[in-house]
């Protein structure tokens, strides 16, 4: 019982549960991404535009943050990066496209946005291509 309320975790146990995060939230992105990529491909350029920057650079931007980023967090390569897309992605659609819709539509991304924000500051951890490019120093 002292077990389920002790707040001591393993490092290990981190860099594990960091993995699980990062491949877990670009699948789920993906789902939103790949559809967008299709337009692409297709030539469907009908987009919302909440920043008056047109559609089609509204979409192609969008897409690059739902698909080419969640690809790079799914294999943790540039996983902060990656995640500063995918914040500013997520916080235009809560915060402009969405803003005046109620609560209830803008949840979901700002499970996204804190899941982001997690991956921004933890980054990609151990089990990560980061961690391929540059290892973590050992502590002395």
């Amino acid at each position: 019982m002292k077990r389920l309320f002790s707040t001591d975790i393993g490092l290990e146990a981190a860099h594990v549960w960091l993995a699980f995060l990062r491949i877990g939230v670009a699948a789920l992105m993906l789902t939103h991404g790949i559809p967008k990529l299709m337009k692409i491909i297709n030539g469907e350029m009908q987009f919302a535009d909440p920043l008056g920057i047109g559609p089609e650079v509204s979409l192609i931007l969008v897409t690059f943050s739902e698909a080419i980023c969640s690809i790079l967090i799914f294999l943790g390569l540039g996983t902060r990066l990656a995640a500063i897309t995918l914040i500013i992605s997520c916080s235009v659609a809560a915060f402009v496209q969405h803003s005046t819709d109620p609560f209830s539509a803008k949840e979901m991304l700002l499970l996204y946005i804190l899941i982001y924000l997690t991956l921004l500051v933890l980054g990609g951890g151990k089990y990560s291509v980061d961690s391929l490019i540059n290892p973590p120093r050992r502590r002395r």
